[in-house]
């Protein structure tokens, strides 16, 4: 099965700006990855080419970064999980700057069934908070906060036991 699924902001800032949102990805100062009820992003070192590491059960590679611009990662698991995602910063005008992210994978196996049902659900809610992060950073407030469906909140409530642990 592919799975090609995309996230996108249009923030007030310039590039540079917003650039500096993905730049601080996996940091102590993460401005872009939702911080409560998610699993942290986290790597083996500070953010850049070769790096490897993920959040939760969702393990990849920094494939390539280009910072301020874009960064590619690449899937290690969960099992099945053949791809990669990304951000990019796109710029619309002077003051406009268009955050995106994009995933493309072929899922095989058992990530046929638990993409739709588990991962891409979880996914989807995970970059809107994001990306609702990245807008409350760049214009001080989020015009249209995303929503978590209940089945999105009865999921996180059953993922909560594990996350405490692990």
């Amino acid at each position: 099965m592919d799975v090609y699924n995309v996230h996108e902001r249009e923030l007030p800032g310039t590039p540079h700006e917003v650039g500096a949102l993905l730049d601080s990805l996996a940091g102590e100062q993460d401005r872009l990855w939702p911080g409560s009820g998610w699993p942290p992003m986290a790597f083996d070192r500070p953010l850049g080419e070769g790096a490897t590491g993920g959040h939760g059960p969702v393990r990849y590679r920094v494939a390539a970064y280009v910072p301020g611009k874009w960064v590619r990662f690449t899937f290690s698991a969960p099992r099945g999980f053949d791809g990669f995602h990304e951000y990019a910063v796109l710029a619309v005008d002077g003051d406009r700057t268009l955050l995106r992210h994009t995933l493309a994978m072929r899922a095989r196996g058992a990530a046929r069934l638990t993409w739709p049902v588990l991962w891409g659900p979880l996914h989807d809610a995970c970059l809107e908070d994001g990306l609702d992060l990245a807008e409350r950073t760049c214009a001080g407030e989020v015009a249209r906060p995303a929503r978590h469906s209940a089945y999105v909140r009865a999921l996180l409530r059953l993922m909560a036991p594990a996350r405490a642990v692990g």
